[in-house]
């Protein structure tokens, strides 16, 4: 295979129970609960916006379910709610994994986490696989939300110098920043909600010069539509453009 081509890779899928270690807030609005134990051992994360499944139990059928040696993914009998989410960090040397939560006050994952204190357990999957950018572009321009912020602060961590990045990321207010790493070259648009519009402000946007990745990812539904607006007004290679879908807003009528 030709590793200077964008590619996926195959993981084989492993059900870990682990421990969480820490809990902080990197915002108001953005929880860091780190994970780790011994059944962290040979996690593996290739890409910069892997997914991997966090299982939620909602009774005592569904969390006995889960703790048996025999529970599958999509198996038969009972099955815990399940959310995906990236691997913020991990470092297998002193058996950490990180994973960031944006606190809306609803759902199994953002309920979880609000309360989630250093002792309790929680079951992961994954990933199934990872999707390789390799680095052999000039520039790169990445957009999303909230819920995109774990994947955009760490593809920005593993750029190198002589890179040049343009970020836009829709948040809730000037409260939810954070502080974005990287050696390359970054400049970073903070859209708003409520105040500035995200489809606007991609439409009007100086894209960087150079051969160009794209990588999208907010509401199913925005996505698209920022999808639309690269290629149509910004012409960007549909080839190296990736727009995908977090979440589904309520009511919302993608299917």
């Amino acid at each position: 295979m030709n590793t200077q081509v964008i590619h996926r890779v195959t993981h084989d899928i492993k059900r870990r129970r682990l421990e969480v270690l820490r809990v902080v807030n990197i915002t108001p609005r953005m929880r860091r609960i780190t994970l780790g134990g011994p059944e962290l051992a040979g996690f593996v994360s290739l890409g910069s916006d892997d997914h991997i499944k966090l299982l939620f139990p909602q009774n005592a059928a569904e969390q006995a379910a889960l703790e048996s040696p025999t529970f599958s993914i999509k198996g038969d009998g009972p099955q815990p709610a399940m959310r995906d989410y990236t691997p913020r960090r991990f470092d297998l040397s002193i058996g950490e994994l990180d994973i960031d939560f944006v606190l809306h006050g609803d759902g199994p994952a953002s309920t979880w986490a609000e309360q989630a204190q250093v002792g309790q357990f929680l079951y992961i999957g994954g990933p199934r696989g990872s999707m390789i950018v390799p680095d052999i572009f000039d520039s790169y321009l990445l957009i999303g939300d909230e819920t995109a912020l774990p994947a955009i602060a760490r593809r920005l961590e593993e750029l190198p110098a002589g890179r040049t990045v343009r970020v836009v990321i829709e948040i809730a207010d000037a409260a939810e920043k954070q502080v974005l790493n990287s050696a390359a070259h970054v400049d970073v648009i903070w859209v708003l909600r409520g105040q500035d519009d995200l489809l606007d402000t991609v439409h009007n946007l100086t894209l960087p010069s150079g051969s160009l990745y794209t990588f999208v990812a907010t509401e199913t539904k925005r996505s698209r539509q920022l999808r639309r607006v690269l290629l149509d007004t910004h012409k960007v290679n549909e080839e190296f453009l990736k727009a995908v879908g977090y979440w589904r807003a309520q009511g919302s009528d993608e299917e």
